[in-house]
């Protein structure tokens, strides 16, 4: 199983040796062209730092509603810069403009749901008693956060941690991807646009060395991640002896999507290729294994197929507008076809081969291919356009294969009774069960995250702002007021 690729590998960037007072650059190229988008000196992450820890106090105690009202101009820059920041989202990633544009909404519409989500979960109350004063319960901010954000959702994802700090009170540290920095260093200047200070929302470019020194460092209160289980499990081990320190994890998964009983084939055929292909299969919630009972299987993946065969796949600014652009890199794409070896090597029979058209570019067709004759089946998150298919007979072997992995973010149920689903959702292991609904694409009005390897209890969202603030109970009397009662002489 070792020898699988995830298909996350490479960095997206050219640059030497990392330090203080380094001359060293990030580059950022265009997965569709390979032409050079961006360039920039990696950051001081100790001047960083002490920028942030030294603006702290002041953007703690400014009222909340001044924070809420600089994070509602923060979404007016963005409306104002939409198409630029789509333009850009789309030229770095190389996902198609319908797609970024999208990604730029859901950056607008986060701050409303965080103000909401934050008078919800971090509400003020107090129990008044006459003879034992008033209980309140209040939060405080952390201080100083890093947030670390993937590539895949440059904008939206670190920004679903970025915006919930700053209105609880805390300043933050924000790493982009070394394959985004330009979309990070965008929606970082619509932060201080907006009257948030370049202190207070602080843009940082590096790679993964300057990622662990934002981790490690002493004045960092807690860290905010959203990307691979591999580099989750580092940051976690990392921060095992510092409890003092919040972090919060969002991580991948090897997602399951069950197909049952249903005379609805075409429909769940477009359910299938939507959570399995959407965004070149770059997504954490992207179905990875399609379950499939034996009796509809001929038909499932025939329509699945069929399907898959018809959708574009091209670069951004295509027309007509492409449903997938390439994977990030280079790097990506050899890993994910050499994934696709190995299945095919180890019993997998393949129903859609992967192709790759041009070797010097990332762009891969929709593969998909049947493991169910493979003894082990690789447990690791291929973070591209490879879905496995596998054939059961019953539900409860269709929901013990679906909990063989040690992720469990999100799961799906297409098809089958309301009797089937109540089953599915009681059994499966996961932090987000649908049913008849893809498994990407998750309300942003409810809690995101997993267990197992796809998190660590803090889901982002709208229970972001539990791991942004922490509460203080106070017993508080406006004079002094105590007996003792016993054992005095």
């Amino acid at each position: 199983m070792d020898a699988v690729a995830t298909g996350t590998s490479g960095t997206g960037s050219d640059r030497g040796p990392a330090g203080k007072g380094s001359t060293a650059e990030i580059i950022s190229h265009e997965p569709a062209t390979g032409s050079e988008i961006w360039r920039g000196k990696v950051s001081d992450i100790d001047e960083a730092v002490k920028r942030a820890r030294r603006a702290w106090p002041a953007w703690a105690a400014q009222p909340l509603s001044t924070r809420m009202e600089l994070l509602r101009r923060f979404a007016n820059e963005v409306r104002k810069d939409a198409e630029k920041l789509a333009t850009t989202i789309a030229r770095e990633t190389g996902k198609p403009m319908w797609e970024a544009r999208a990604e730029v909404d859901n950056v607008i519409a986060k701050v409303e749901i965080s103000i909401r989500a934050f008078a919800e979960r971090t509400a003020q109350r107090k129990l008044d008693s006459a003879m034992q004063g008033t209980l309140a319960v209040r939060h405080k901010p952390h201080g100083v956060l890093a947030v670390l954000g993937p590539f895949n959702m440059p904008a939206h994802l670190p920004n679903t941690h970025i915006v919930p700090a700053l209105i609880a009170g805390n300043a933050v540290v924000f790493k982009p991807s070394e394959k985004a920095p330009a979309t990070g260093e965008m929606l970082a200047r619509c932060f201080n646009r907006a009257g948030i200070s370049a202190a207070v929302m602080q843009f940082v470019a590096g790679g993964p060395a300057e990622g662990q020194a934002l981790v490690a460092h002493e004045d960092i209160d807690g860290v905010l991640f959203t990307g691979s289980a591999n580099t989750g499990i580092t940051i976690n081990r990392r921060l095992a002896t510092r409890p003092d320190k919040v972090c919060a994890l969002e991580m991948g998964g090897n997602n399951p999507l069950v197909v049952w009983d249903t005379p609805k084939i075409t429909d769940a055929a477009a359910l299938v290729v939507q959570s399995a292909f959407t965004s070149t299969g770059q997504r954490c919630t992207a179905a990875r294994r399609l379950i499939v009972k034996s009796s509809l299987y001929d038909a499932v993946v025939h329509e699945v197929k069929a399907l898959a065969d018809r959708l574009i796949f091209g670069a951004p600014f295509d027309e007509p507008a492409p449903f997938m652009g390439p994977v990030i890199d280079n790097a990506a794409a050899d890993g994910l076809t050499e994934s696709f070896v190995y299945l095919l090597s180890h019993g997998g029979k393949a129903i859609k081969h992967l192709v790759r058209p041009d070797d010097a570019l990332p762009f891969l067709s929709p593969a998909i291919i049947d493991t169910t004759a493979m003894k082990d089946r690789p447990d690791v998150e291929l973070f591209g356009p490879i879905l496995q298919v596998i054939r059961v007979d019953d539900l409860d072997e269709a929901i013990a294969e679906a909990n063989n992995t040690r992720f469990g973010l999100v799961a799906s149920l297409v098809g089958g009774s309301p009797q089937d689903y109540n089953r599915f959702w009681a059994n499966v292991r996961a932090g987000i069960v649908n049913w008849n609904r893809p498994t990407v694409g998750p309300a942003h009005s409810a809690p995101m995250g997993g267990i197992g390897l796809s998190g660590n209890h803090r889901p982002t969202g709208y229970y972001a702002a539990d791991y942004c603030a922490y509460p203080v109970t106070s017993g508080e009397m406006e004079q002094p007021r105590a007996v003792i009662g016993v054992g005095l002489r």
